[in-house]
């Protein structure tokens, strides 16, 4: 069985990260406080933002993956993809990161 962090311990240690890198933090919604799910917006300079979320994989883990990328001529179709999981998911939480390199906080070497 794979042993969770509950939800609120995992966006503060991400948050932490993310500021003891240099960066910046905040929750933009806050989901279920030990078993909500997380969706991660990351950012670089408030540019390129990026939406991560955990998806299962054939062997019984979960994974960060990149579910959407702000397309620079239409910001506001990423917001109302952000606002639409959130109405669909009301466990979930949205973090935003903003920090160099982000996806390093994750796992993943981007």
């Amino acid at each position: 069985m794979d042993a969770r962090l509950p939800a609120h311990l995992e966006v503060s240690g991400l948050i932490r990260s993310a500021e003891a890198a240099g960066g910046f933090g905040m929750v933009l919604s806050k989901g279920e406080r030990d078993a909500g799910t997380i969706m991660l917006v990351l950012l670089e300079n408030g540019r390129d933002a990026r939406a991560y979320e955990r998806m299962p994989q054939l062997d019984g883990t979960r994974a960060w993956h990149c579910t959407r990328r702000e397309n620079p001529a239409e910001r506001l179709a990423f917001s109302e993809y952000v606002a639409r999981r959130g109405e669909q998911d009301p466990d979930l939480w949205v973090v935003e990161l903003d920090v160099a390199k982000p996806e390093r906080f994750i796992g993943h070497g981007e």
